[in-house]
């Protein structure tokens, strides 16, 4: 189950970035599991990794080799991604399997170990079936090319039903510059930093710096806003990369800003993405904050709002149990909260206010939003001028089967 049509957009290659996927059988037969992305020399990268204190064996090599000052001149060049096998909860194994998955393909690829950022996903706590991997590379290396998004997008998928992409092209000083993505993720989705897996590719040109702060603020303002079950995976990462193909060096503020805007909503359609196809989703559901005295309070209220079961359980049977929202609202844990003045709509239809049910709110019309597929839960708490938004699901039976069955 899904919302939406859910089809991929036209993914539009970026110059400098190649991809390969192939099929390992870490967990299913002859499923695409297995993915290569190469960068062109000269690239520059930047990620953002799980705040997750049992992080995965792949993150902690990721990050190690991305950290590591003494290859400053050996910058990373692979990204190398298996679905299947977390390798999380595995101890010092894991992590010397991490590493000899890195060598082996830096040994096809002519390159140092520490130019390899290893990923993985599935199931936690097993260990990383090597032989399968490792025999699946070379001829998925030799597939490398600029048009494998598409390819790709199924490659990294695992309770997913469908693979999520997102690609924009910009004019920056009169030339074409590229920006395209592919994320998976479907359960464990409170992301404190991205989401499952993410990757974004520009051919565009600019700093080191500017390319990881453009990254930051984007994710604080997509992935770092979506919940499905509110549980943070032990293996979140996100990678934009910029090959530097095309236009001109970008150091002016105002085509910083273009570029910077695109990245933005590129990350936005695909964190968007994930929550639309949610483990057992059947709504949208954008859970708006306005009248905040500060950022926290109004991710506290929101947060709370869009993880409660009873909220989400309420949205899937399409019943507008509004006393569940203001039950959420309430238990946030914002200091000081003036009931009597808060607001609460479903759409555009006014269900609370003074502390209680709207003097114009009629079951009917709120039956008639819940009823719809996307739609949007809007508080006021009058305290302020800072707004928020975060993006949810409901919660149905078959949350509950997927993750009852996900080992069998």
């Amino acid at each position: 189950m899904a919302v939406g049509s859910g089809e991929l957009p036209p993914m539009f290659p970026v110059k400098g970035f190649r991809l390969a996927t192939g099929c390992a059988g870490i967990k299913v037969a002859g499923r695409k599991d297995l993915v290569i992305m190469a960068l062109a020399e000269g690239s520059e990268i930047a990620a953002v990794f799980t705040r997750n204190a049992f992080c995965a064996a792949p993150v902690q090599v990721a990050k190690a080799h991305l950290g590591n000052t003494s290859i400053a001149d050996r910058p990373s060049r692979y990204l190398l991604t298996n679905t299947g096998n977390a390798n999380a909860g595995t101890g010092e194994q894991g992590l010397r399997d991490a590493q000899h998955s890195c060598a082996s393909l830096a040994a096809i690829a002519g390159v140092e170990t520490s130019q390899i950022l290893p990923f993985s996903t599935g199931v936690i706590g097993e260990p990383l079936p090597m032989e399968a991997l490792l025999g699946a590379l070379p001829a998925t290396f030799d597939t490398l090319n600029e048009d494998g998004w598409a390819d790709a997008a199924e490659g990294i998928l695992t309770t997913d039903t469908r693979p999520k992409g997102a690609s924009r092209q910009i004019d920056i000083q009169g030339e074409v510059v590229t920006i395209t993505g592919i994320t998976k993720g479907a359960g464990m989705i409170r992301p404190d930093m991205a989401t499952m897996l993410a990757y974004v590719a520009t051919d565009a040109q600019c700093s080191s710096e500017y390319l990881q702060q453009a990254l930051n603020n984007a994710v604080n303002k997509s992935f770092n806003r979506i919940t499905i079950d509110g549980d943070t995976s032990t293996n979140d990462s996100l990678v934009l990369v910029a090959t530097g193909q095309s236009g001109p060096a970008l150091s002016d503020e105002c085509d910083l800003a273009v570029l910077n805007d695109a990245i933005e909503q590129v990350c936005i359609e695909l964190a968007q993405a994930i929550v639309r196809d949610g483990e057992g989703a059947t709504k949208f559901v954008t859970v708006e904050l306005i009248g905040g005295a500060s950022v926290e309070e109004c991710l506290k209220v929101a947060y709370t709002v869009a993880d409660s079961p009873l909220v989400k359980t309420a949205l899937f049977a399409s019943d507008p149990n509004w006393g569940r929202i203001l039950m959420a609202i309430g238990r946030a844990g914002v200091a000081d909260l003036d009931v009597e003045k808060i607001k609460v709509w479903l759409d555009d239809v006014l269900i609370a206010e003074h502390g209680g049910r709207a003097a114009t709110y009629t079951e009917q019309a709120g039956q008639q939003v819940m009823d719809k597929e996307e739609l949007t839960i809007r508080i006021d708490l009058a305290r302020g001028s800072v707004s928020e938004t975060v993006w949810t699901t409901d919660l149905s039976y078959d949350y509950i089967r997927i993750n009852a069955e996900y080992r069998t």
